[in-house]
């Protein structure tokens, strides 16, 4: 019988189902869109119960497509965005809202609520923030359960379970409330090298009732990715994904770090041997990741990690990211004045704006290479959600020089590409800051829509020197996602063996011409020259009180 893994991605504005068959093609897809609350003060919230209906609803469009059997369903994975739920005792949901609205249980990634939380645990200097490249983000989830404690204090004390996005899925989906190492070592601070949660850390960051508690809430059983949770799908997670119970559920992944498993691990076209080790995973969605896996730890000042079985068991991974990578690149378009013209222009094609701005920049240009010499004189630092690294500033913002009253197509595409040449230099400061701390690779894979630009490609390329290659298949994140469900059914033994088959790499980029690499280090001179204008700015603003002038 034909043997078939689902992958079921949940990213910020949508959920999707992925249908991959053992060799890892990608058999069907589906999507649908899932709701979300933003208000001032950086609050973003979700509903767990709307993402989960969205998750059901997307397996079973995916399984009409590919016309498929339950009974062909081997095992399934989630991944999701890296955002925290909070449940009561019975599984229900609790509110992480001012307006008290229950169903408004998630405080997504992107919420920049507790930033001063964030402040709080790095005065403490604590020796775990070590293994956050010395600084934690509000984006991860102590700061927001600090925040919690603070603000909404009767949802923090009623709370039975705090939950990763990814592990609440699979809690929705077993009944196990087992956690993967991926999501606690990554966002809570769970030490996986050594095993444990440090008592110390929480009893200075003013989070003593896990310790005292025994971490009842936040985890004690913390299983590598891939792991067989519970007995499968529950009688009624099967009901609502169309799919038969008991159906093997594998431990999660964060979102990015599926698209990581999805894309480092595939097959060399030459048939050379493959080291993980030697690529840089760059998974390019709203925000960006870029992830390096190592055989021993190395410690990078304001990149996340090193984390022990963060991503790839047995291997320790360092995480560097963009907080506003394709949110960055959809601002600075829909911002501008001839938004509306291109969008009506782009639609009369039969595409999507970005692609409808790079089929006449291409069109234009002698080669995708020279394309970024139309922004010659247009810099963009894109840092409209802060800095994560190699930075770790929260606080610094998107700076724009060299702007004119130019409103017309020629205009946006200059804009279009001057914020992709500043999302390569941030791209390129992270890996200096790798290599400066002995990390090393020869290779970026990069996934995610923006991926399959050979704009995209080639401008990282120039940028950072390496070769940068697609994956083979079309959906890495969903394809990490189904290779949990793999294992979890027991069809390879391990994490690593699935990676192995399951995936190859496809089409790649080299980086070009000296004379490019020349203009893009000129350029990255002005990147600096706006990040120091933002610190400086910041700095001359602070504490100013127009009232006391």
């Amino acid at each position: 019988m034909r043997q078939a893994f689902i992958g079921i991605d949940v990213g910020t504005s949508s959920t999707r189902a992925g249908i991959f068959d053992e060799q890892g093609n990608l058999l069907a897809t589906a999507r649908h869109p899932i709701r979300t609350w933003q208000e001032a003060g950086d609050i973003v919230e979700q509903s767990s119960a709307d993402i989960w209906n969205a998750c059901a609803s997307s397996v079973r469009a995916a399984m009409a497509e590919a016309a498929l059997s339950p009974d062909t369903v081997k095992g399934i994975g989630f991944d999701a965005t890296c955002s925290l739920v909070v449940l009561d005792p019975s599984g229900a949901p609790l509110t992480v809202s001012a307006s008290g609205d229950n169903e408004r249980d998630v405080i997504v990634w992107m919420d920049h609520r507790a930033v001063p939380e964030a402040r709080l645990v790095n005065e403490t200097q604590d020796e775990v923030l070590c293994y956050v490249g010395g600084s934690i983000s509000p984006e991860m989830e102590i700061p927001k359960l600090l925040w919690l404690k603070r603000h909404l204090r009767q949802s923090f004390d009623n709370a039975g379970h705090f939950f990763d996005l990814a592990d609440y899925l699979s809690f929705r989906a077993t009944g196990s409330p087992a956690r993967s190492t991926c999501t606690v070592t990554c966002k809570w601070n769970y030490l996986a090298h050594e095993k444990r949660w440090s008592a110390p850390y929480f009893q200075r960051v003013g989070l003593q009732e896990f310790v005292a508690e025994d971490y009842r809430r936040i985890g004690t059983d913390i299983v590598a990715p891939g792991t067989s949770l519970g007995s499968g799908l529950t009688e009624q997670a099967a009901r609502d994904f169309g799919l038969n119970p008991a159906t093997p559920v594998g431990a999660s992944l964060i979102d990015a770090h599926a698209g990581g498993v999805g894309a480092i691990g595939g097959r060399d076209p030459s048939g050379a041997m493959v080291d993980a080790c030697e690529r840089l995973a760059y998974i390019m969605g709203t925000s960006a990741c870029i992830m390096a896996t190592t055989a021993a730890p190395s410690f990078v000042p304001g990149v996340w990690g090193p984390y022990y079985s963060g991503m790839v068991p047995g291997f320790w991974l360092n995480e560097g990211g963009q907080s506003a990578a394709g949110a960055a690149i959809d601002h600075l378009i829909r911002s501008h004045p001839g938004h509306a013209e291109a969008s009506q222009a782009a639609r009369r094609d039969g595409l999507d704006i970005i692609g409808f701005l790079e089929k006449r920049i291409l069109a234009r240009a002698k080669s995708a290479s020279e394309a970024a010499l139309l922004a010659r004189d247009l810099h963009v630092l894109p840092e409209f959600l802060g800095n994560r690294s190699p930075y770790a500033d929260p606080d610094s913002r998107a700076v724009i020089a060299g702007l004119d009253l130019d409103a017309d197509l020629g205009a946006m595409e200059r804009l279009f590409l001057a914020g992709l040449c500043g999302l390569a230099y941030g791209l390129a400061d992270v890996i200096d800051a790798f290599k400066a701390h002995g990390v090393r690779s020869n290779m970026i894979v990069i996934g995610g829509g923006a991926g399959r630009s050979p704009l995209v490609r080639q401008i990282m390329a120039d940028t950072t020197g390496l070769a940068v290659a697609l994956p083979q298949t079309q959906e890495p994140v969903l394809l990490g996602a189904a290779m949990l469900g793999a294992v979890a059914a027991g069809a390879f033994a391990s994490l690593g063996e699935t990676m192995a088959a399951m995936s190859a790499l496809g089409r790649q980029t080299e980086p070009t011409a000296p004379g490019l690499a020349a203009f893009h280090r000129k350029k990255r001179e002005v990147y600096e020259l706006l990040r120091q204008l933002d610190r400086s700015s910041r700095e001359a603003m602070r504490g100013f009180d127009v009232n006391r002038a």
